[in-house]
């Protein structure tokens, strides 16, 4: 049933409450899906709505109608109380749509000022058209405070100044009407911050977004309204002040969610499975990334990794599964040792047969292949294990095995759609994660490594991620999640190690944790109560 409540947000609602964008029974099918089924949708003017629902739900083919990507079956659009055609993105930035989706559309090679320019140059003269548009993005960003180095190249920026950049460049467009898909998913919780003043200073110059993601608690921090879809329609629209994530969750999925700590069995830290000593790892320039870092991994427990991005947590992760070798420090991975003096560190192909399994935080660039079906991204890595060999002296693949097993994890796992032929890049960011995931704990690990867990994935996606991560952990298994969101470590681990700057800064049992304490340790201002309660824990790197 569908549920229409009218109010206004925390962040002050428009005044006069017109709408600027309103998609009328819109209805979309893609063969036998039917992706948006007689879909309505109001969005008032200089107000952000915002549009949540499971991967699948239809909100990026909605969007992708709006945006002019897709033409509708049936309904229509009205932006400005102006019914509109839109057959192209063209047509959509004429009418002052911008759309910023989740995987930037830049080029690395040029600068910010080129891509900016790139198929809107605004005369025949490069020279002279450079000038006229710094001198007019110059204006913009003094208005609107999203300052971007104009010179440099996109290659080398960093993700919050590419996500501003990607907001720039529509603006300059003339943009009036923002469209942003999953804008936080890569931010750091700093820059995540700063792209909502962002956004709360465009909304109050006139702005109107349209804000898709996942993390309901953002949703909550900065929409004046909300619609929820599933299975191709709107179930719910509320203003924020009538609404909760608990109800917001439950909308989405269809039932209760629970995303918080479980209680599950306690680790027996009987038998260490890795321990590291002393890992140091510098940057080509010579920066250090990771400085004498030592802890242990127990069987049955989930260690969590806190701090903000770019603090070390990735490379420690490519140095535990063999992906990076460090310049100092040794690894025990049950009785193997490596060492980095001798030159002879872990790979990830040994880091398999020593059952160590890892689950990488980019899974596009280190856990897949975009091209590859389904059933081949289920077998990488492991394509050469005894049991998929066939034919004379092993030389050949048994196809038919792979594609059964992997029809086996997309059940287990409910990875849609069940299609084992499908190409990767053809599942929803959730469905490719959950497919990775199945992949890695299908091996039955002794060690499991993960980075961002959830990272992308809508929140029926996350809880049965959680659940999987934890029976694991009842199992004996022994797991190190990263992860950037703190709310997903108290969930999840049993103790946390936070870093700062490469470094371990504290490292605290699970009952000592909460977020101030953790943000204080992220933020490297450990405090003498801090290190008593570490102390208190009796946990030992």
């Amino acid at each position: 049933m569908k549920q229409v409540v009218q109010g206004a947000g925390p962040d002050a609602a428009p005044g006069s409450g017109r709408p600027a964008v309103q998609l009328c029974a819109i209805s979309k099918r893609f063969g036998a899906v039917q992706a948006n089924r007689e879909v309505s949708l109001s969005v008032a003017a200089a107000s952000v709505h915002g549009l949540v629902g499971e991967n699948g739900a239809g909100k990026s083919t909605l969007m992708a109608i709006l945006y002019g990507y897709y033409q509708a079956d049936a309904g229509h659009i009205e932006i400005d109380g102006q019914r509109v055609e839109i057959a192209n993105s063209q047509q959509a930035i004429a009418l002052g749509l911008g759309m910023v989706h989740q995987h930037f559309m830049l080029v690395d090679t040029l600068s910010c000022l080129d891509n900016v320019m790139l198929g809107a140059e605004p005369a025949f003269f490069l020279n002279a058209a450079k000038r006229s548009v710094r001198a007019k993005l110059e204006a913009l960003m003094q208005d609107t405070g999203l300052h971007v180095r104009l010179d440099a190249l996109v290659g080398d920026l960093p993700v919050g100044e590419l996500q501003r950049l990607e907001i720039l460049k529509a603006l300059y467009r003339g943009a009036k009407i923002l469209i942003l898909d999953e804008p936080t998913a890569v931010l750091t919780p700093q820059e995540t911050l700063q792209l909502f003043e962002t956004l709360r200073r465009l909304k109050a110059r006139g702005t109107t977004i349209i804000l898709i993601t996942h993390k309901l608690k953002e949703v909550m921090a900065l929409c004046d309204e909300v619609t929820v879809m599933r299975a191709g329609q709107v179930v719910q629209t509320r203003a924020i002040a009538d609404t909760s994530p608990e109800d917001l969750a439950e909308a989405m999925v269809g039932r209760k969610v629970n995303l918080g700590r479980k209680a599950g069995t306690k680790a027996a830290q009987a038998e260490v499975r890795l321990r590291s000593e002393g890992l140091s790892l510098r940057a080509a320039n010579g920066v250090p990334l990771l400085t004498d870092l030592g802890f242990s991994l127990h069987a049955g427990e989930i260690v969590g990794v806190a701090g903000v991005s770019g603090n070390g947590q990735s490379e420690l992760l490519e140095v535990l599964s063999g992906m990076l070798a460090p310049d100092a420090g040794r690894l025990h991975l049950g009785e193997t040792v490596f060492d980095a003096a001798t030159g002879d560190w872990l790979n990830p192909k040994r880091a398999r047969e020593l059952k160590l399994a890892h689950v990488p935080e980019d899974r596009h660039a280190c856990a897949m292949v975009m091209g590859f079906p389904a059933w081949e991204t289920a077998v990488l890595g492991y394509q050469d294990q005894a049991q998929y060999r066939s034919g004379p002296a092993g030389l050949g693949m048994n196809q038919a095995l792979m594609r059964e097993q992997t029809a086996q994890m997309q059940e287990r796992f409910d990875v849609r759609p069940r299609n084992v032929e499908l190409g990767s890049s053809k599942f929803s960011g959730g469905n490719q994660q959950k497919l990775v995931m199945a992949r890695e704990i299908g091996q039955a690990p002794r060690v499991l490594l993960v980075g961002q867990p959830t990272r992308g994935v809508d929140i029926g996606a996350i809880e049965f991620i959680h659940n999987q991560l934890r029976a694991m952990r009842d199992a004996g298994c022994a797991v190190l999640v990263v992860s950037s969101e703190l709310d997903e470590i108290l969930a999840l681990a049993d103790r946390v190690i936070v870093m700062n700057g490469g470094r371990i800064t504290g490292e605290l049992a699970i009952e000592a944790c909460d977020e101030k304490t953790l943000g204080m340790m992220m933020a490297a201002q450990t405090t003498a109560q801090t290190s008593a309660q570490t102390a208190a824990t009796g946990v030992q790197a």
